[in-house]
């Protein structure tokens, strides 16, 4: 876990410096009518990926819990694989949603 907070953060700070270049540069092509909507961008592609990294660690335990369960009382497989299945669906779509919102505000002007 201590490792995958490491990744994130400095892919964070990667995509923050590489969101500042390419604002300026974008700035500078298009004659400074793009200053400061650099932002937009990278909140909109954190946000997304935000909601993708959550949602697949939310999906992860949730399959992990159900193949517990299952071993511990293989007569009720049939309802624990039912209800696993609902509610990956429904965190599957929060997380689509979360996504969705994240790149219409990467891309607004």
């Amino acid at each position: 876990m201590k490792n995958l907070a490491k990744t994130a953060l400095v892919a964070a700070a990667a995509a923050l410096i590489a969101s500042t270049a390419s604002a300026e540069t974008g700035a500078e092509a298009a004659g400074g009518m793009t200053a400061g909507m650099g932002g937009y961008g990278l909140g909109g592609g954190l946000a997304a990926g935000l909601a993708v990294l959550g949602a697949g660690l939310g999906i992860g335990r949730i399959g992990g819990s159900a193949v517990e369960s299952t071993a511990r009382q293989p007569e009720m497989a049939n309802n624990i694989f039912t209800q696993m299945i609902l509610t990956a669906a429904l965190i599957e779509g929060v997380a689509l949603f979360a996504v969705v919102v994240g790149l219409l505000i990467g891309f607004i002007k």
